[in-house]
């Protein structure tokens, strides 16, 4: 799982989520920003309302939240999420002696991301990748 500020930052750089059963969220600005949530079926669950998605909280909740909208919280992706979004521009993980390299291709060639961990590696070529597809479609 990768932290809240670079979760933040895929977020502002387009990743779009469609939340799913054990995906994992934090809920920021709101004194929660130590708690991470988990989706599941006994505690919270997924509700739409036409194009709105709405977390909802089952039970007793000690802090008064029985909803929140998905676009108001952060969704932590895992590392196994994080790899499929890299999609087809994926070509290896390596460890490194200080974490993980990813090596993807962007724009033709093959473009590398460090991180300390697997997760943050990965996290950081979706970023790239994110942000030049944002920038083609400005151009």
């Amino acid at each position: 799982m990768v932290s809240l500020e670079l979760a933040r930052e895929l977020q502002e750089a387009g990743l779009v989520w469609e939340p799913r059963e054990h995906d994992r969220f934090a809920i920021p600005d709101r004194d929660l920003d130590g708690q991470i949530f988990a989706i599941n079926d006994l505690s919270t669950e997924i509700h739409e309302f036409g194009p709105l998605r709405a977390i909802t909280f089952n039970g007793a909740v000690e802090w008064s939240l029985d909803w929140i909208l998905s676009e108001d919280v952060v969704w932590l992706p895992t590392e196994s999420q994080l790899r499929d979004a890299v999609g087809e521009a994926f070509v290896r993980l390596d460890q490194t002696i200080d974490g993980y390299r990813c090596t993807f291709r962007l724009e033709g060639r093959e473009s590398h991301e460090t991180a300390g961990s697997a997760p943050d590696a990965y996290a950081l070529a979706l970023l790239a990748l994110l942000r030049d597809k944002r920038a083609r479609r400005t151009a």
